[in-house]
C-alpha cells in the first residue's frame, strides 16, 4: 500500500521558516519524481516546487529564492524548506510522487501570520 504522510505544518510569523517532510511508503522512491503543491481556501491547487529522480529542481515563480526541495532516497523522504515566508504562503502543502502512477499525500496545513 503507498502512503505519502506530510508533517512540519504549523503557524508562523511572516519571515519565519518551517521544513515539511514527506515519508514515502510502498513505492521505489528513488524512481519517482517528487513534487510539493499548496492550495489556499477558494484557490486551486498550484505545483510550488519539483525534484526528479536525479535531483534537479524546479520552483514556482512564486517561492524561487525562498523554498528549497531536496529528497534523501536512503529515507525515503521529500523536503521543503521554506524561508522567508509570506502570509500569501499560508495554504495546504500536500505532496506528489508521480511516475506511470501518481500518488498524493493528506496534506499539512502551513500558516503565515502575526
Amino acid at each position: 500500500q503507498v502512503q505519502l504522510v506530510e508533517s512540519g505544518g504549523g503557524l508562523v510569523q511572516p519571515g519565519g521558516s518551517l521544513r515539511l517532510s514527506c515519508a514515502a511508503s510502498g513505492i521505489t522512491f528513488r524512481l519517482y519524481r517528487m513534487r510539493w503543491y499548496r492550495q489556499a481556501p477558494g484557490n486551486e491547487r498550484e505545483l510550488v516546487a519539483a525534484i526528479d529522480a536525479g535531483g534537479v529542481a524546479n520552483y514556482a515563480d512564486s517561492v524561487k529564492g525562498r523554498f528549497t526541495i531536496s529528497r534523501d532516497n536512503a529515507k525515503n523522504v521529500v523536503y521543503l524548506q521554506m524561508n522567508s515566508l509570506k502570509p500569501e504562503d499560508t495554504a495546504v502543502y500536500y505532496c506528489r510522487a508521480d511516475r506511470m502512477l501518481d500518488y498524493w499525500g493528506q496534506g499539512t496545513q502551513v500558516t503565515v501570520s502575526s
